[in-house]
């Protein structure tokens, strides 16, 4: 069995969509634990200071990442996702050339 594993997953809201993506990754988690794909580690989300959403969560396994692309609830929120926003990662953000950066809490 593989061992859990933490995801930080970076989201940049397009031009007016932060509060509908705000609103669409309060479904996120709440789908993720129904389809028994996470741990019940908390989960953190937070915001850089050009307006960047990071969500950090821990995925069960290598195979729930795996069953979560094949989930037609995961992917519909996905899709509302990519909808509202770029995915980006950690190095586009000015924060990560710090040694501790620090984030705004969002929950």
């Amino acid at each position: 069995m593989s061992q859990p594993k933490i995801t930080i997953a970076i989201y940049r809201p397009f031009e007016g969509k932060k509060q509908e993506l705000l609103t669409v990754l309060e479904k996120h988690i709440p789908t993720l634990t129904n389809e028994h794909l996470i741990t019940d580690r908390t989960p953190i989300l937070m915001e850089a200071e050009d307006g960047t959403i990071i969500e950090i969560f821990e995925w069960a396994s290598t195979k729930a990442i795996d069953k979560a692309h094949t989930s037609e609830a995961v992917g519909k929120i996905w899709g509302e996702i990519e909808r509202l926003s770029e995915l980006s990662n950690l190095a586009s953000l000015s924060e990560s050339q710090y040694p501790f950066p620090n984030f705004k809490p969002l929950n």
